[in-house]
């Protein structure tokens, strides 16, 4: 369980050119094949953030929440774990197996990613007074197309209902609101063990003990 808490976005890496594969070989198109495209997305945004360049999880915690101990606080490896394991993974694979019963499921995660690139290209650059954080790139180049592509094909295709629309915004506000910050907010602890390793912190944060 160690492992996986602290290299699943590694494992998001070898999903994502599985999952690229399946994409290619299968019979699949429309919606289908939308909805497989944006879990791939979510992938490899998860990569970037994560992994290359990585330093995400520091900061978020340094120049988001302005926290003097960004390698645990209030964001840890635990809590990044559920967030983009169990929440992300969860809900949008969950829309690529059933967006054709339950629509809502996929507006909802759509509107995450939608979250997501607002979130990487306006509040995080200005909270870090920054042009790039981990995860803008893969937002516009993979979120932004999905949620075009999902847009236009929802409203020419007339795919989802009034029901539909109703259950997927307050899923998607309740994905981005109590599924990312509040639950990071309810597993921060200051004396957790999940602490993130010095290449998951800023560049200028690194080497630097936490108080």
């Amino acid at each position: 369980m160690n492992w996986l808490r602290y290299h699943w976005f590694d494992l998001s890496f070898v999903l994502a050119i599985v999952l690229g594969i399946f994409v290619v070989r299968a019979d699949i198109h429309g919606m289908t094949l939308l909805m497989w495209l944006s879990l791939g997305s979510l992938f490899l945004h998860q990569v970037e953030e994560w992994r290359w360049p990585g330093y995400f999880p520091g900061m978020l915690n340094a120049r988001v929440f302005k926290s003097d101990q960004p390698d645990r606080y209030p964001l840890n490896a635990q809590s990044g774990f559920v967030v983009n394991v169990i929440i992300g993974w969860g809900s949008y694979l969950l829309a690529a197996l059933f967006w054709d019963q339950a629509f809502w499921l996929a507006i909802g995660t759509i509107l995450v990613s939608l979250g997501n690139v607002l979130a990487h290209t306006i509040v995080f650059n200005v909270k870090g007074k920054t042009l790039y954080n981990p995860g803008l790139f893969t937002c516009w180049a993979f979120f932004v197309p999905v949620i075009v592509f999902f847009f236009l094909m929802t409203t020419e295709q007339g795919l989802a209902s009034p029901v539909d629309w109703v259950i997927g915004i307050v899923l998607g506000g309740v994905l981005n609101y109590f599924g990312v910050f509040k639950m990071i907010d309810y597993m921060a602890d200051r004396d957790t063990p999940y602490v993130f390793p010095q290449r998951s912190l800023c560049p200028s944060d690194r080497h630097t003990p936490s108080p």
